[in-house]
């Protein structure tokens, strides 16, 4: 089976947060909404997602640039203190496909809009899909992962996980 280079994806809606720049480490607490694209959804596509405490977002890192994009192995935050991981061994915004996934509280759901907490994207950001989140789709058995990743995201969140 030949896999096709090109995809092509639509945007569903957008992220209106408090934060407009990229950052880390500042996400403990904030708060946005996704409005969904009117023109190509009406409310009963959110029907049913009330009843989840989570979402998971998929959204599109749209400010970085082809030129920052990595491909291989990079030191995570440039941080030389860490060991130099590849890039399918990080999370950083600087993927391939700037793809972004991320767990977030659903907080309500309205017309064509949620609100949710958590979700580690910033004003403007291009929504691929959101789903709702559920327990079976959680890592089964235990989970390992090195220490630097814990150093890494000890601040992410703040105090909290999932504020």
């Amino acid at each position: 089976m030949n896999m096709p280079q090109q995809l092509e994806f639509s945007t569903i809606g957008t992220v209106h947060s408090p934060v407009v720049e990229p950052a880390d480490d500042i996400w403990a607490g904030v708060q946005c909404r996704i409005d969904l694209d009117s023109s190509r959804f009406t409310p009963d596509c959110l029907v049913g997602l009330a009843d989840f405490s989570h979402v998971e977002v998929v959204f599109l890192f749209h400010r970085v640039q082809e030129s920052e994009i990595a491909m291989g192995s990079r030191h995570p935050r440039n941080r030389l203190d860490w060991p130099k991981v590849g890039i399918f061994a990080q999370r950083g915004k600087n993927r391939p496909n700037r793809i972004g996934v991320t767990i977030c509280r659903l907080l309500s759901v309205g017309d064509l809009s949620l609100e949710v907490a958590g979700l580690d994207a910033i004003d403007g950001t291009p929504v691929l899909d959101i789903k709702p989140y559920m327990r079976e789709f959680a890592a089964r058995g235990e989970i390992r992962q090195p220490k630097w990743v814990d150093e890494l995201m000890r601040g992410y969140w703040g105090n909290t996980y999932f504020g």
